[in-house]
């Protein structure tokens, strides 16, 4: 007998990683259950129940891909709230650009700051930028959560566009932040050669 794959098992993203449809996620809940669903759908695990390995193999790889998707999903806060005006039915006009003209100066203005940062390897402007999209990718979450629990979705999908923008601000920023470690570790290394 051959276990049914996830995409069977489960309708939702939520549902496979035993989550209530919210905006609002634990991180370590979803962290526990990837590493619980990795191992139940390990080829190893899954080649117990079945007679045909290439089977076994092929289902266990669109189960892997399936978990890591709604992995990656679910802990994104723009994913996450995107997939769930998805559910509802309200995905789409996401790819529409932000209207919002002081949102738009205010990304462009720590875009720009963002990018001199690293183009200078500038470690303390790189820090100061970082709590300042901390604080924005807070507002916008909170402002989605309340907007989809109101079904006020028009707000719902303008709070998404924003997530977008700053989870992507926020990634740089985290890269830029790397880099210049990277760099300064290396810099490090060339004193000892």
């Amino acid at each position: 007998m051959t276990e049914v794959t996830p995409e069977a098992q489960f309708d939702n993203f939520f549902a496979l990683f035993e989550q209530p449809v919210q905006f609002e996620v634990e991180q370590h809940s979803l962290d526990q259950h990837l590493r619980q669903l990795q191992k139940r759908y390990h080829p190893d695990n899954v080649a117990k129940n079945t007679t045909n390995i290439a089977q076994a193999q092929q289902q266990s790889e669109q189960a892997s891909a399936l978990i890591n998707q709604a992995y990656q999903t679910l802990s994104a806060p723009d994913s996450r709230a995107g997939y769930l005006l998805g559910m509802q039915g309200q995905a789409q006009t996401l790819e529409q650009s932000i209207a919002d003209l002081d949102f738009l100066d205010d990304a462009m203005q720590m875009r720009i700051d963002l990018d001199e940062a690293i183009e200078a390897k500038d470690k303390q402007a790189l820090e100061q930028l970082h709590p300042q999209i901390t604080e924005r990718l807070d507002k916008q979450s909170e402002r989605f959560s309340q907007a989809y629990q109101k079904q006020d979705w028009q707000t719902a999908i303008d709070a998404t566009q924003k997530l977008k923008f700053l989870v992507k601000l926020n990634a740089d920023i985290t890269a830029g932040l790397d880099d210049v470690a990277n760099t300064a570790h290396s810099d490090d290394d060339d004193l000892y050669v």
